[in-house]
């Protein structure tokens, strides 16, 4: 067994994004204390005396680690794969890859995908690995995320519909029994327990389960509470698929296989309509909002403010980097708020503390952390960003701290980020990763 370096530590000095009796307020001057990888104390001079390493935050600004709710790591060495291609060929071409894919390339992938949320102030990821029956190529996105230290909720693919068109199914190249994955899966808990990482369930989308496979997996998912994450409704394909086959709406079909409840994190969902609304919000359903693929690939706009209204949880999530293509989790933040003000047209949409909320706890519930404040707070784990506007032009004169990180923010403005306390990002570059050699090994890959 291997376990995550906790670490104590004060940051001194800082601008902090805190959450208060008040609400969430920046507030200068202000120690923030970290032991055994929780935040402790915040205040002026509450680190006096206080054991661990000492950062100095004076003229930065420190917010909650980013949660990313959704992405590919494999994918971050197919960046521009399928340019211009609608979702459904667009997943053929991405598939090929996918099929072909390697330990060494997965492990490449995942080295340089995680390392680039890191940038970016993520200090959690929701990965939705994608079907794939060999181990060692789960074993080599697992190592580079340990390596790395990020905390990651891990999802195994699984399927148990097989359909080389995709249309109604799963590649038959990419599966595997479910009792064989969810044997898997529990290996990976005992091999894990004790690291940052653990394990969800990562279902492709509606068409890929068969009743049967639903029940399995939704026995499973309550025996050992794990989240289940689907993608949904990205496009019209799954409602199509599921009323020429099932004779039912992808809503209503999970919801008939017991899969809509408060550890399901829907993903996507652009088509997600009125009732499915509601049922989302009676069954406590979370939703990853991914505007900048959602983009790219044409699919449509996440009706946020709608969900949002029905109570339905959102959170931010980047997807992978064959449809986005970055994993930067900061141009997520800013082009989530633009698309939904310039689709409802209005300029007062989800600013800095309504996309920060979404970028941290928005989907907090089917991650098991039910906590829906923004900001920084005591006995918050130690997941942190220490931001310094004055590493980037855009960002200066830094007027308003909230504005610049949602309209002008890049990776360049990410100091450190602390996972557990851990500086795991120091001076915008890892503190674990030999980044030149990672360099190279990408490039070799031309």
């Amino acid at each position: 067994m291997v376990r995550s370096t906790v670490l104590s530590a004060v940051i001194g000095d800082v601008t902090v994004y805190a959450a208060t009796a008040a609400g969430p307020q920046w507030l200068s001057g202000q120690d923030v204390v970290v032991e055994d990888g929780r935040v402790v104390a915040i205040g002026p001079g509450a680190g006096a005396d206080r054991p661990g390493s000492r950062f100095d935050g004076s003229g930065g600004h420190l917010i909650p680690g980013f949660v990313n709710t959704h992405t590919h790591l494999q994918q971050s060495v197919l960046r521009g794969a399928g340019e211009g291609l609608p979702l459904l060929e667009w997943l053929h071409c991405v598939g090929e890859f996918t099929v072909a894919a390697t330990p060494a390339q997965t492990y490449l992938a995942a080295l340089a995908g995680g390392l680039e949320l890191l940038r970016s102030g993520v200090t959690t990821v929701v990965e939705h690995m994608w079907p794939n029956p060999s181990e060692a190529v789960h074993d080599a996105a697992l190592r580079a995320l340990r390596e790395l230290g990020i905390r990651v909720v891990f999802g195994r693919g699984l399927a148990d519909r097989a359909d080389a068109s995709r249309k109604w199914g799963m590649d038959p190249r990419l599966m595997q029994p479910l009792s064989e994955v969810l044997a898997h899966i529990d290996d990976l808990d005992v091999r894990l327990a004790g690291s940052r990482i653990t394990t969800a369930l990562a279902v492709p989308n509606p068409r890929c389960l068969t009743p049967e496979g639903m029940a399995t997996v939704r026995d499973y998912a309550d025996r050992t509470g794990k989240t289940i994450s689907i993608h949904l409704l990205e496009t019209s394909t799954d409602e199509d698929m599921c009323q020429l086959h099932a004779a039912s709406s992808a809503v209503d079909y999970l919801d008939a296989g017991g899969l809509l409840g408060e550890r399901t994190l829907a993903v996507h969902c652009c088509k997600l309509d009125e009732r499915g609304r509601a049922v989302f919000a009676e069954r406590g359903v979370s939703v990853s909002y991914n505007p900048l693929s959602n983009m790219r690939l044409g699919s449509g706009v996440a009706p946020v403010p709608a969900m949002l209204a029905a109570g339905i949880g959102v959170g931010l999530g980047v997807d992978g980097a064959a449809s986005n293509d970055t994993q930067d989790m900061l141009l997520a933040l800013r082009m989530g708020a633009y698309l939904q003000r310039v689709t409802h047209q209005r300029a007062d949409l989800l600013g800095f503390d309504d996309m920060l909320r979404m970028a941290t706890r928005g989907a907090g519930r089917a991650l098991g952390d039910p906590a829906t404040h923004s900001g920084v707070r005591v006995g918050d784990r130690a997941d942190l960003a220490l931001i310094r506007f004055d590493r980037d032009f855009a960002c200066l004169p830094a007027r308003d701290p909230g504005a610049m990180l949602l309209t002008t923010a890049s990776p360049r403005v990410v100091d450190t980020v602390w996972v557990d306390g851990e500086a795991v990002i120091r001076d915008g570059h890892s503190t674990r990763t030999d980044e030149q050699a990672l360099v190279k090994q990408l490039n070799s890959m031309q």
